[in-house]
């Protein structure tokens, strides 16, 4: 993708369909006249008056108990340096977004247009009022250091500036672990600070608060080693001055334990790396490109602990890892400011959770066979799903301890319930598929891709590094539309009806033929059907010339299922096909199955498609909850209908009987735990989130989903196809460029599966 496409790409993602990333919807019902008068006038009235006679209710009758403002004034916006406040919003708008999909905190993104410390502090304190929470972002320095000590120290809310305290709450963390495994003190190892901004200096005082020696510490500038004979030092720089009469980065190197950097790319030599003490402790943080590139460095040091900025080596340095889940504490006891109680806490919670056996679903999101505590694992995963219940607790605990909370919590187990619940229908499961995907990429044939959106998204895969396309259609139409989205990468295009593949026309219809013709199948009718691209895309994938096979968008989901059944067939051991859909709900993943093959299924086909489905939800890495729904309860009905789904119940129940299934149920039982406990207690779902709804006939299925994509714009990843030999799958017609992304991922790590598959088969005979 060239660098014009990317920029293009960027804009249009900020602008389109609707400009920017964040937006406010509303929380109360607004339908009738009633609803309006007590949002508005008169009712509006009554919580304002409460307020008035004790302010602190602001948090009982507004939203201000889960707002945070991200603050800027654009003088240092990531690597662009002093933009301007407008220019900065895209920015924040960004924190915004990370703040609710991490943590579920509300933001309104505020750009002030002053470079004047107190014009600013001024500005804040006066728009405070309106705020839980005040996240203070890009802010060049010293100005930085002035405006979050005053604000701490004037406001009653928490403030935070996340570039200071965030790498240095991460970085501790990973440093505590780091020490652990190198059986290091903190106390007494020698650390060399490369960078001595607003992140620098916080990052040293928290290793202090930790234990670090000032006097084993050594800080460097642009000018070289911060010294404490040199003149018009700023007050933060001298904190940490030297004595040391050294002025190198090469001769601070030598004989030291820990390399923080935070300045620029390449200012790490090898040479330097080797003067360094045993097992050294690099983090090399500047990003996108390091102080010294990871492979070098651990080609260079075999006793390295290495860890960055970046997503694709171990050990990432992300702040996302902290201020969300900050905040969440925060917030959630109505702490009046983020003390060093709570900071360290959320570091101590950190290095803790990544000394814990890690979660399936993570392993699954980073190709791991099992990640683990060690050289290469000393913080936890960006995607780890237990972030939010680890460390937000942990930093309410604190603010509590230190005396600063106003609404402690009482029932912690409740509690980390509740943070639980605000996962939601963030889509962090279609980012952990494209991540999974992306690790090991398989050739994937999209059989109509001269449709622009099936090209579209065939580009994003290839670019994403997803998936390797080869793309069916008419060659010149191709060509047309990829100059048309600037799809300019060297990838197959095959035209099955041209002379060209006149050869493997005939190879692919020998085969066929071969298969079939007991089946009243002649050679003739096989080299007819190879023209055809459902039929040549199957054989594809059926002789090893292609991994995985997407289909389905611009044909009726009968006429693409037929050709795969008859070419692909079952896997072994399958009797049954079926489809679910993955809806990504306010309350979750949900599965819904059969969403698309089987018309009226009996109660052994519903068990089979049970079966399938709960393998299906363990290939993304979750634990299977499947409520097999009916219109009736447990025998409410002896309709044969509700029957059929008892019986397939039982049967389960008989021979998996740790399988988390029951029924038959009525949907809103399935869902509501509550109702389920109360009426039901007996259920083996009762104090379980149903994640699965099994339904009794393809009616009900694929009414419910589409309902459900439609009237709640729930994300839909499928139909994907279960019981395949082969990794086919078939679009709903006029699927949306997302839709065929994402399952291009579901393909590629279904092939991934199966390869899997196929290898521990071989070895075990």
């Amino acid at each position: 993708m060239s660098e014009e496409s990317k920029r293009r790409e960027a804009l249009i993602y900020h602008a389109k369909p609707t400009p920017g990333k964040i937006k406010v919807v509303p929380t109360k019902k607004y339908a009738t006249q009633r609803d309006l008068s007590l949002a508005y006038s008169p009712g509006v009235a009554e919580p304002c008056l409460e307020i008035e006679k004790d302010k602190d209710k602001a948090y009982k009758y507004t939203a201000k108990g889960n707002l945070v403002a991200v603050i800027s004034n654009g003088t240092a916006v990531l690597g662009l340096g002093n933009i301007g406040p407008e220019a900065s919003k895209p920015v924040m708008e960004g924190k915004g977004l990370l703040f609710k999909i991490f943590a579920d905190i509300d933001v309104f993104d505020i750009e002030v247009d002053t470079e004047n410390v107190d014009e600013f502090i001024e500005t804040v304190k006066k728009i405070a009022p309106t705020f839980g929470g005040i996240n203070l972002e890009d802010i060049k320095a010293p100005g930085a250091f002035e405006i979050e000590r005053r604000l701490k120290e004037e406001l009653d809310i928490p403030v935070m500036h996340d570039d200071q305290h965030g790498t240095a709450i991460i970085s501790a963390a990973a440093l505590l672990n780091a020490l652990e495994l190198t059986e290091k003190k903190i106390d007494e190892v020698k650390i060399v600070i490369s960078g001595a901004g607003a992140a620098a200096i916080s990052c040293s005082r928290l290793y202090q608060a930790f234990g670090a020696k000032r006097e084993n510490m050594v800080m460097l500038d642009s000018k070289g080693v911060i010294r404490d004979d040199r003149p018009d030092l700023s007050r933060e720089k001298a904190e940490f001055a030297t004595h040391r009469k050294i002025d190198t980065l090469e001769e601070a190197m030598k004989d030291s334990d820990v390399f923080i950097g935070l300045s620029m790319a390449n200012v790490l030599s090898p040479e330097m790396l080797l003067s360094m003490a045993k097992d050294p402790i690099v983090f090399a943080m500047a990003n996108p490109d390091p102080e010294i590139k990871y492979d070098l460095a651990i080609k260079t040091r075999k006793d390295i602990i290495m860890a960055t900025g970046r997503s694709d080596h171990p050990n990432q340095v992300n702040n996302v890892l902290g201020f969300p889940f900050i905040f969440r504490g925060a917030l959630d006891v109505r702490a009046t400011k983020i003390n060093e109680a709570m900071k360290m806490a959320a570091v101590e919670a950190l290095a803790r959770l990544a000394k814990e056996p890690v979660p399936e679903q993570v392993n699954i999101a980073y190709g791991e066979t099992r990640l683990a505590f060690g050289r290469d694992y000393i913080i936890p995963k960006p995607f780890d799903p237990r972030l939010i219940a680890e460390v937000p607790p942990a930093v309410a605990k604190a603010a509590m301890d230190s005396g600063i909370a106003k609404k402690p919590i009482t029932d912690w187990e409740k509690y980390r319930d509740s943070l639980l619940e605000r996962l939601g229908s963030d889509n962090k499961l279609v980012r952990l598929l494209l991540n999974r995907a992306k690790l090991d990429p398989k050739r994937v044939v999209f059989a109509e891709a001269d449709q622009l959106d099936v090209l579209k998204a065939a580009q994003i895969v290839y670019e994403e590094g997803i998936a390797y396309p080869i793309l069916l259609g008419r060659k010149d139409d191709i060509e047309r539309l990829k100059a048309e989205i600037e799809f300019d990468a060297d990838v197959p295009i095959i035209d099955p009806k041209s002379d060209e593949e006149e050869a493997r026309k005939n190879e692919y219809a020998k085969v066929y033929w071969q298969q079939r013709k007991r089946r009243g199948v002649t050679y003739y009718s096989a080299q007819k059907l190879m023209r055809e691209r459902n039929y040549f895309a199957a054989m594809m994938v059926n002789e090893g010339d292609a991994d995985a096979l997407i289909s389905g968008y611009s044909r009726s989901y009968p006429s693409v299922v037929k050709p795969m059944l008859e070419l692909i067939g079952m896997a072994k051991g399958s009797t049954r096909v079926a489809t679910t859909n993955l809806m990504m709900t306010k309350r979750g993943p949900l599965f819904l199955s059969d969403t698309s093959i089987n018309i009226d299924p009996n109660a052994k086909d519903l068990a089979k498609i049970t079966q399938m489905t709960s393998k299906v939800i363990k290939m993304f890495g979750l634990d299977p909850v499947l409520a097999m729904v009916s219109y009736s309860n447990f025998g409410s009905s002896e309709n044969e209908r509700a029957s059929k789904v008892r019986e397939a119940v039982s049967y389960l129940h008989r021979h998996y009987p740790d399988m988390h299934v029951d029924g038959e149920l009525q949907t809103d039982f399935a869902l509501n735990d509550e109702m389920l406990r109360e009426k039901f207690p007996f259920s083996k779902l009762v104090g379980k989130k149903v994640n699965a709804l099994i339904f009794p006939n393809l009616d009900s299925a694929n009414i419910t989903y589409k309902l459900l994509k439609e009237l709640h714009e729930a994300d839909s990843i499928g139909p994907i196809m279960m019981g395949m030999r082969k990794p086919v799958h078939i679009l709903q017609l006029g699927a949306s460029v997302d839709e065929i992304v994402n399952m291009t991922a579901i393909s590629v790590i279904d092939a991934q599966q199966k390869g899997k598959w196929d290898i521990e088969n071989k070895t075990s005979k």
